[in-house]
């Protein structure tokens, strides 16, 4: 009896959607079959969730870019295209780049300043202390505590965050004006802590302060996973604490700064709430909080979508960035 002819690229296509107990007996035993069937397992079985990233995150990103290039006021379901009209308006709003400048100002010193003293503290409180009995290296006295007292605020809500240092920097009876006065410092008091060009340098205080612990803890993490037998061999070179922080932890740490890098700028570029809630109206602004201010009281919902869209570029460019120009090879142990 004759070998059956080969299945046609129509019937393996076919095929490609069928059970293999449906599959006809020609396409299954056919060599391109079989290659094919290990992809549709893979196929089937990413489906469901490819399908529901595609449904509620592709798509909002695409409806967001088509508003963006309407008159859409937000509240009828009525508008009008009108192209890059909008990202034009946009080129064009001195507001709107000193919000932009505001949020990349941000962007930078924001992962800098947290990151560098989160890790700072956590080489401290993991061996930072004084060298004990059979313990190649040891943190200060009371780590454990310190860890508690510097993740404290991320316990807090953001807006509780904000309306603490609100009060705190308030010029008539804020903790901060006091403070100063009390120390000898009046020339130093501010009539308007908030309300001026100390208004970015204020927030970015607050930011730094607020996720601080946070990465204090995940570098304490990172760094108590490093063998100490290689501090051990560092301290019987003479290597002291500033030579082992820059040659052995901060190398062994780096997949995690880069990705609390990448967190932490991101962070940085939605402080909506800090300005929002501490900062007076038209005191300053950054990209999310000019947003709201278009979407809703103005009523200006496809000119804030553009905003938005410029925002999520912003990020968008950030991360790659970081993920490229912090690429290194991995360092194993």
């Amino acid at each position: 009896m004759g070998a059956s002819p080969p299945a046609s690229t129509t019937q393996l296509a076919v095929a490609f959607f069928l059970p293999p107990r449906f599959t006809p007996e020609r396409v299954r035993y056919d060599r391109r079959y079989r290659k094919l069937d290990q992809y549709r397992f893979i196929a089937w079985f990413l489906a469901a969730p490819l399908l529901i990233y595609a449904l509620f995150v592709i798509s909002p990103f695409v409806q967001a870019f088509f508003y963006s290039m309407t008159d859409w006021s937000g509240n009828s379901a009525t508008y009008n295209f009108t192209g890059f009209d909008n990202y034009e308006r946009l080129w064009n709003d001195d507001k709107f780049r000193e919000a932009l400048g505001n949020s990349v100002l941000l962007l930078v010193l924001a992962p800098l300043i947290t990151l560098a003293l989160g890790l700072f503290f956590a080489f401290m409180l993991n061996a930072g202390g004084r060298h004990r009995k059979n313990q190649a290296i040891s943190g200060v006295f009371g780590s454990s505590f310190y860890k508690i007292v510097y993740f404290f605020p991320q316990v807090l809500s953001i807006a509780i965050v904000a309306v603490i240092w609100a009060r705190i920097y308030s010029p008539r009876s804020g903790a901060l004006n006091e403070g100063l006065g009390i120390v000898g410092l009046d020339s130093w008091r501010q009539e308007d802590w908030l309300g001026g060009d100390l208004a970015i340098w204020c927030i970015l205080a607050v930011l730094c302060w607020s996720f601080v612990g946070f990465y204090v803890v995940l570098f304490s993490a990172a760094m108590s996973a490093i063998p100490k037998e290689i501090y051990e061999a560092s301290l019987l070179d003479g290597a002291g604490r500033a030579t082992t922080f820059f040659r052995i932890t901060f190398p062994l740490t780096w997949e995690t700064i880069r990705t609390g890098w990448i967190y932490m700028g991101i962070q940085a570029l939605d402080a909506f709430a800090l300005v929002n809630i501490m900062v007076p109206e038209h005191g300053m602004d950054v990209i999310p909080s000019y947003l709201y201010e278009k979407a809703i009281r103005d009523a200006q919902a496809g000119y804030a979508t553009a905003i938005g869209v410029v925002l999520f570029l912003v990020t968008l460019v950030f991360s790659v960035l970081m993920m490229r120009l912090g690429r290194r090879d991995r360092i194993e142990f």
